[in-house]
């Protein structure tokens, strides 16, 4: 179940920026499940991809491609394409082939994304028949379909708009992502793309996404895994009338970077929201740190506790679960004495033990809530970091038990 995620709002289309989706038909038949998206000539594109030393052979030609003439982006669900060795990377470089031939561009333009199955040989013949109908339906209104045509898992699309108005200019920026299991991006199975009609230099712009994926991507985690195949991608189409940004300066800059970085919170926490067995969004805030590491160090040591996240489930303030998290995140000299810990506004533990105003009945009402803040006092200086994750439930063990029956 989705934890406070409803309906896509509107998502404005971007001049210059064209989705297709089409039916493949790769793990069910009639599922739309390849989506074609197309820049202007002329677009930046920039992008952020897993850390996972198997990245997928998608991931290992778009990151070769990326900084190249980009103009199509071709997506795949159904099958990852990772573990897949040297035919993995001719299979991915043959549906490049095929869409560049039919769009009528050079094959290195188009930039491959896979996500599914991990292991399993890509069918090629599938998405090469299924390319012609996603150029056919290209169209800058089609945002919506492409995040239903992205998903595997997500039991609801996901997407974000904002829109800013620059010397009477108006710019879009408008994204969309998937994922819902396999979730901690460490970029810089969840995909991410942004697209805005700002004219943006291409260093500027991977600049600009790889500080956005830091404070949302990079922030959130439904079971600590970070999939071969995470990617985000943003693109800059240039259509609006408005200057070449090409210093991360000024007051266009401002405001796009504020429109970006809200676009990428959004659909980063829906990915949250949408955990695979989620009945709890939960937010970890870790303050007072000496540094951000530590803080970030506590915060998953708490978002990763299997114990914490099924008590999560149960509704149970077993806050000894909390303790345990951050006592064992590896922060050097931690002074326990100085550590309050907080669900909502309830301060359960104080000075390293027990609150003495604290109530089971307080903790448990917190518990029972959707949306829960779990607060972390370190008292050891100024810095803060925040998560976001879920609890752990019998129906994400059913969803990963059952993935591939």
């Amino acid at each position: 179940m989705a934890v406070g995620l409803g309906p896509l709002s509107t998502l404005h289309p971007v001049p210059g920026f064209e989705l297709g989706i089409a039916s493949a038909g790769i793990k069910r038949p009639g599922r739309k499940d390849v989506v074609v998206m197309c820049c202007a000539e002329g677009s930046s594109v920039a992008g952020v991809f897993t850390l996972n030393a198997f990245c997928a052979a998608p991931v290992i030609l778009a990151k070769k491609r990326v900084l190249g003439s980009v103009r199509y982006l071709l997506t795949n669900t159904g099958n990852a394409n990772a573990g897949t060795g040297e035919p993995g990377l001719l299979n991915a470089q043959r549906t490049c082939s095929a869409l560049a031939k039919l769009a009528g561009v050079d094959e290195s333009a188009v930039l491959p994304f896979s996500t599914g199955v991990i292991g399993e040989p890509l069918p090629v013949e599938k998405i090469e028949g299924a390319l012609q109908a996603a150029l056919d339906n290209l169209s800058e209104a089609n945002w919506a379909d492409a995040a239903t045509g992205i998903m595997t898992t997500d039991t609801l699309p996901k997407g974000a708009s904002r829109q800013f108005v620059h010397d009477g200019v108006t710019v879009t920026v408008t994204g969309i992502s998937k994922g819902a299991g396999m979730i901690k991006p460490n970029m810089a199975t969840m995909l991410g793309y942004i697209a805005t009609d700002a004219k943006v230099a291409q260093a500027v712009l991977q600049d600009l996404l790889r500080d956005a994926a830091n404070k949302s991507f990079n922030r959130i985690t439904i079971d600590g895994d970070t999939s071969t195949n995470d990617c985000c991608m943003l693109i800059a189409t240039g259509q609006a009338a408005l200057p070449e940004i090409t210093q991360a300066s000024g007051d266009l800059f401002a405001k796009l970077k504020e429109a970006v970085f809200s676009v990428c919170m959004d659909v980063a926490q829906a990915i949250v929201r949408d955990g695979e067995g989620a009945t709890k969004f939960v937010t970890v805030q870790v303050n007072g740190g000496a540094t951000h590491q530590e803080c970030l160090d506590v915060g998953y040591a708490v978002a990763h506790s299997p114990l914490i996240k099924t008590a999560l489930f149960a509704s149970d303030p077993n806050w000894g679960r909390i303790l345990a998290a951050v006592g064992r995140a590896g922060v050097a000299q931690l002074d326990v004495s100085l550590i309050d810990v907080f669900l909502g506004e309830v301060c359960i533990a104080s000075r390293g033990c027990r609150a003495a105003s604290y109530t089971e009945e307080q903790g448990s009402a917190v518990m029972a809530e959707e949306e829960i803040t779990i607060r972390i006092e370190l008292g050891r200086g100024s810095c803060s970091e925040t998560i976001w994750t879920t609890d752990l439930s019998h129906e994400y063990v059913k969803i990963n038990a059952e993935y591939r029956t």
